[in-house]
């Protein structure tokens, strides 16, 4: 499914470079669920947004299904991303103007599914999350644990291939986190790919693999 080729990040300040993520070759096959750990600072974020096609500045090759997403242009790599990808940003990134069910319907937006049945997606997710009585809030009228739910449920609602999860359940309580991992597990037996960032032992063995970041480097 996926295959990096050499790939590599780094920002310049005059002549010296400064690398985040070094001669990063890695292959994910269809159906894994990965885990990505290792120390804070390391590169782990940096990797999981630069496979969820939000990073553009980096060197190397990015094979994803049938696409080299290295030579695509930022519209049709956005397509790739908004068609195959569900993303659990660590800080969220609900859109503060929209309610809960409006945050829930924009990824079914992107597909053509018609709106009878996206309200029923939506219900169906609302009612899965415990927040049927929180449609209509806004971001700002939930907690933390709350809006980071809601991210979870928004990056699994139109069943993509790949779902990608930074720290997804670093703003939950324990069972919270453990339901939240459980649901994952489902999702991963029926097929999703899976790749998280996480710092907890725990939430890593639900994976069937894990790969460690230090100081830019992928360890073998």
């Amino acid at each position: 499914m996926i295959t990096l080729r050499n790939v590599e990040k780094f920002f310049e300040h005059g002549p010296t470079k400064t690398y985040v993520l070094r001669r990063i070759n890695l292959e994910i096959k269809e159906g894994e669920f990965i885990s990505i750990m290792g120390p804070s600072g390391a590169g782990k974020s940096t990797l999981l947004h630069l496979l969820g096609m939000h990073d553009t500045a980096w060197t190397g090759e990015y094979n994803f299904l049938e696409f080299p997403i290295h030579r695509l242009n930022k519209k049709d790599r956005s397509e790739v991303y908004k068609k195959y990808i569900g993303f659990v940003f660590q800080s969220y990134h609900l859109l503060d103007s929209l309610t809960v069910y409006e945050n829930l319907d924009i990824p079914l937006s992107y597909r053509n599914i018609k709106k009878a049945e996206r309200e029923s997606i939506v219900c169906d997710s609302l009612d899965r999350f415990s927040m049927v009585g929180k449609k209509d809030l806004y971001p700002n009228q939930l907690s933390g644990g709350q809006q980071q739910l809601v991210a979870i449920a928004r990056a699994m609602i139109a069943s993509p291939k790949l779902i990608l999860a930074d720290e997804p359940t670093g703003n939950l309580h324990s069972s919270q986190g453990k339901e939240i991992m459980e649901m994952f597990k489902k999702l991963n037996d029926a097929g999703t790919t899976i790749v998280q960032v996480t710092h907890n032992e725990k939430n890593a063995e639900y994976g069937n693999r894990v790969i460690q970041i230090e100081d830019g480097w992928m360890k073998q």
